[in-house]
């Protein structure tokens, strides 16, 4: 045999294997909610697209394990300690499945979404400087439960009652709530708080709304609401119940009013802090971003159908006036 034909040889059967061995395997992100995924699709495009911006698409440089509790949160231990053994590079998570994640590892970087305070929640040290393996973005509002009562009250002046409806196993809805309560005793104005932590309660909800005469609802924001927002706003219409919510949402899908942070653009920037943490930074030196703009959208068919007449004070405030 020709020698170098010999050597050729020798080394690609060296060489071929080694190549192989030194491509990278694409890092994985583990992206965990409490409630349904395929029910907050603009979410998850506004998670891809922040990804996008930084260089990584799902499928050709970074894998992602979508994975949900269903609103069932006894499973969110099991699913964090799977995406764990996994060895993903970074957990991506809501504010409830975050808690539970920041409690079970101090090593993998946790990039959270919440609409409460991270800080309150023991999520993070501080917002300028997180410490630990946890950051995210917070699209808390100070005075987001104040607000809303302010623009339910302005809707419907002459409700007597006005209902608020809270999530007993969310910290979040809780805050808001409270502050809902604060804002309702400095007016005079008499509310009620109902709470629901599964779908099935909706409709007691509602009948006990229906019972106590209220004249509105407030709902709190919570991932449990939004995931199970075309019934939320199918209720409302069906008992003519004038309802605000946190995220536009649900004036897209017929409910009547909201104010809230732009969900999806809190999203958008958690893909960017998640690819900037693929690239090498680590979460505690990436400051908790913080909503600066709150929108207010109303759905003037809606408001129509209930026989209510957008007061001109509210229309010159709103952002988007769904026709």
């Amino acid at each position: 045999m020709d020698r170098r034909a010999f050597a050729a040889g020798t080394f690609a059967l060296f060489v071929a294997p080694v190549a192989a061995v030194a491509q990278p395997a694409m890092p994985t992100i583990g992206f965990v909610r409490s409630s349904p995924i395929e029910a907050v699709p603009h979410m998850v495009a506004a998670f891809r697209q922040g990804l996008k911006d930084m260089g990584y698409v799902e499928g050709q440089n970074v894998v992602i394990e979508f994975r949900s509790a269903d609103d069932h949160y006894d499973k969110l231990p099991a699913i964090v300690a799977e995406l764990l053994r996994r060895r993903v590079a970074v957990l991506v998570a809501n504010s409830t499945a975050a808690r539970l994640a920041k409690a079970t590892t101090t090593v993998v970087p946790i990039v959270f979404a919440t609409g409460g305070d991270p800080v309150r929640d023991n999520l993070v040290a501080s917002f300028n400087r997180p410490g630990g393996n946890v950051t995210g973005v917070s699209f808390l509002g100070s005075d987001l439960g104040a607000k809303k009562l302010e623009v339910l009250r302005e809707l419907v002046p002459k409700a007597k009652i006005i209902g608020v409806l809270e999530n007993p196993n969310s910290p979040v809805t809780r805050t808001e709530r409270m502050d809902v309560q604060t804002a309702a005793r400095a007016v005079g104005q008499r509310v009620i708080v109902l709470k629901a932590s599964t779908e099935q309660d909706f409709a007691t909800v509602f009948a006990t709304l229906v019972r106590e005469r209220a004249g509105a609802l407030l709902v709190t924001g919570d991932a449990l609401f939004t995931s199970r927002q075309e019934r939320l706003v199918a209720l409302a219409a069906e008992h003519r119940l004038p309802t605000i919510h946190t995220e536009r949402t649900f004036v897209e899908a017929g409910g009547l009013i909201s104010y809230g942070a732009s969900i999806t653009d809190a999203y958008r920037q958690v893909g960017v802090y998640t690819g900037r943490i693929l690239k090498g930074e680590k979460p505690a030196d990436l400051p908790v971003v913080q909503a600066s703009k709150f929108d207010l959208a109303i759905n003037r068919k809606t408001a129509k159908a209930l026989g209510l007449t957008i007061p001109q004070s509210v229309l010159l405030r709103a952002d988007e006036v769904i026709q």
